[in-house]
């Protein structure tokens, strides 16, 4: 069916979604992705960090930027100060490192939790996608374009495609917090 190939594409983009929230949160190793959202003032065009500098991990919780034009250090800093990332630069006048503290048992279980609640979020979205969809196919049926067994078939292909979704989500989730719980 074609219109599954579209629920499928809406659902494909919240799993994305989530998994790009997931990369923000960090768990105690360097990961460049934190620094995806940061934007410099670079000569008055806000630029990315990673298309100014090259961005390395030095060690498993160390970052190191390094700006192609050394000018720019200062203002890379300040971005990086200004993003609320909880991370301060340490600036050697060439390059800048950010080291990631090893977290706490406590700020693990914070984590965690933000992931079930971004997880929970996800599948809400995943849901309304199916519910938006079983609407769309009711009002086929009332409009006379389906019969009432292709619509019983149809919501349970899009309750299957749901239910696969709400899986990956939770598979998801569960890597994450495992990735956060390992010390």
């Amino acid at each position: 069916m074609d219109d599954t190939k579209e629920l499928q594409t809406h659902m494909d983009k919240t799993i994305a979604q989530l998994e790009q929230e997931f990369v923000n949160i960090r768990a105690g190793r360097a990961n460049p992705a934190i620094l995806d959202k940061i934007s410099v003032d670079y000569y008055g065009v806000p630029t990315q960090i990673n298309a100014m500098a090259a961005i390395s991990v030095s060690d498993a919780r160390v970052l190191v930027i390094t700006p192609w034009d050394i000018t720019t250090l200062k203002a890379v800093e300040k971005a990086i100060l200004a993003s609320n990332i909880g991370i301060t630069p340490a600036n050697d006048g060439k390059a800048l490192r950010l080291a990631f503290p090893q977290l706490t048992e406590e700020r693990r279980k914070e984590l965690t939790k933000k992931v079930h609640t971004l997880s929970e979020q996800a599948k809400v979205a995943v849901r309304n996608i199916r519910r938006d969809a079983i609407d769309k196919y009711k009002a086929k049926k009332k409009a006379n374009e389906l019969t009432e067994d292709d619509l019983k078939t149809i919501e349970k292909d899009v309750q299957k495609v749901t239910e696969n979704f709400c899986d990956k989500i939770d598979k998801l989730s569960e890597e994450k917090c495992k990735e956060l719980l390992t010390v």
